[in-house]
């Protein structure tokens, strides 16, 4: 029988027999899913995490992961303990910035996960975030949306910039930031480059298309269904950039962010790409600010979240 069932178990009895040390080194083993990646990360031996992660388990009663072959996956009570596990140690980095803070130091970890098509603005607002704050530690996870709910969910992060507003069962506090326009693409030699085009019309160009779940994609397929219209897709791909070469190579056209045709834009009209004048186009969107109600950021996030808010939209082109 586990120590669950165990009604005469004292209370407080994980502080007694679960350490701080348990907490961290399993905490990156649950979200690395690895004990190797959680080692290096920590800077431990492989043997050193192992029994770190078994006393923990130990102590609690119950099994905290499976292992098949080398992959790990946590149970349902290895995840709940991951994310108290994950709260433990915001709570002590909160800490240990607000005495930093006390003392007029500006330091600690940031960790922010955005949207891939804010990979064109966010490395450009953190660089000068960070001339202000050098001595901050940095994680930017870019992502698609759906790797990004999942991140949410786990509290995986302290900020993370998404398109459309994510699901109403996940309690967060959401900021509307910034225009993220959606456009249509083709190869500058396209017969429809220069020209007005109905959707009826682009319904029979082959299309590039973002992997299923993507905002993107939704945003396309809904504006062509509203029109009792279905999407040509001749290829799908994960990355703007990649999509963007097939354009290039005329295999299609394809949706994209305004904003991922920044250094198009800059070649003018010489560059391979052009943007079609489609009816319905572009598709005005937002980039939202989110992040969990309830949860206290640390000083650093909210620091970085107000320099956002005030001036995140001088590092964005359009």
């Amino acid at each position: 029988m586990s120590q669950y069932a165990d009604n005469n178990k004292p209370k407080n009895f994980l502080i007694r027999h679960a350490s701080l040390r348990q907490i961290q080194v399993f905490e990156s083993v649950a979200r690395n899913l690895s004990f190797t990646k959680a080692a290096e990360e920590l800077h431990l031996t492989q043997p050193t995490v192992s029994s770190q992660v078994k006393s923990l388990g130990e102590a609690i009663g119950v099994a905290l992961y499976e292992q098949v072959g080398r992959k790990i996956y946590l149970t349902q009570i290895g995840e709940e303990v991951a994310c108290s596990c994950r709260d433990v140690i915001n709570n002590f980095s909160n800490l240990e910035m607000k005495l930093d803070d006390y003392s007029g130091m500006k330091r600690g970890r940031l960790r922010i996960a955005v949207m891939t098509t804010a990979k064109y603005f966010m490395p450009v607002a953190l660089g000068h975030f960070c001339k202000k704050y050098p001595d901050i530690e940095l994680e930017l996870t870019i992502a698609n949306r759906n790797t990004l709910l999942k991140r949410i969910s786990r509290n995986l992060d302290d900020i993370y910039i998404l398109g459309q507003i994510p699901p109403s069962d996940l309690d967060l506090e959401v900021i509307q930031f910034a225009p993220n326009p959606l456009v249509i693409i083709a190869n500058r030699e396209h017969e429809l480059a220069g020209k007005k085009v109905t959707l009826k019309r682009l319904s029979k160009e082959p299309f590039i298309l973002r992997e299923e779940g993507s905002g993107i994609r939704m945003a396309v397929e809904k504006a062509f269904s509203d029109k009792g219209l279905k999407v040509n897709g001749r290829l799908t791909l994960k990355s703007n950039e990649a999509i963007k070469q097939c354009v290039v190579g005329d295999l299609g056209v394809a949706c994209v962010s305004k904003h991922a045709l920044y250094l198009e834009s800059l070649a003018k009209d010489m560059g391979p790409i052009v943007e079609l004048n489609v009816e319905g186009f572009p598709i005005e969107k937002h980039w939202n600010i989110v992040y969990l109600s309830g949860k206290e950021l640390s000083v650093i996030a909210k620091e970085f979240l107000d320099f956002l808010v005030e001036s995140g939209n001088k590092y964005i082109h359009l």
